[in-house]
């Protein structure tokens, strides 16, 4: 290996420990750090998490933090480079006990080792050695060494009857009274 590929390789690792405690102290956990090429400029991509989500102002609080620090350092080297914060999307797998926690209630999908069909369930509870999903109305519980990644079910909801009249047509008025034309 190169001493560039070297330095390539090992870059990620040294920005995760100069960018964690700073993602900390705005009081969200760093999930991950990528670096890549956008046209000719680095890309560096920072995925952040919390308890209770991540926000809009969180990200911008931490973009501006994340930059000032990056800058600093000078850790991306002189050349211009694209700093992208963002939290983690839907598609983002259930690898981790605080994932499985943050999905509490959220459909889930994941590979069982052993069994050749995967398990869906919601999640009901997740704790530092397994969770506990709804599957067909029963409570099953799971160890993490015997889930795979999980996934988050796209959920879509069906109209309430409120917002549906008996003959299937959208009521968009609000209600009221058939006018009989």
């Amino acid at each position: 290996m190169s001493g560039s590929s070297r330095h390539a390789a090992a870059l990620p690792e040294r920005l995760t420990g100069l960018l964690e405690p700073v993602v900390t102290a705005a009081g969200l956990e760093l999930e991950s750090v990528r670096v890549g090429r956008a046209g000719r400029r680095s890309l560096l991509r920072v995925v952040v998490d919390g308890e209770q989500g991540v926000t809009l102002d969180d990200i911008a609080l931490v973009s501006r933090a994340v930059a000032a620090e990056v800058d600093a350092s000078a850790a991306m080297g002189s050349g211009p480079y694209t700093l992208e914060v963002s939290s983690p999307g839907v598609d983002r797998p259930l690898t981790e006990s605080r994932h499985w926690r943050r999905a509490a209630g959220r459909l889930v999908r994941a590979p069982v080792t052993g069994s050749a069909d995967p398990v869906e369930g919601r999640v009901v509870e997740a704790g530092p050695a397994g969770v506990t999903l709804e599957v067909d109305g029963e409570p099953r519980e799971f160890g993490y060494a015997e889930l795979g990644p999980g996934q988050v079910q796209v959920e879509f909801g069906k109209l309430s009857d409120r917002e549906t009249s008996a003959d299937g047509d959208t009521d968009m008025a609000g209600g009221g009274e058939p006018d009989g034309h």
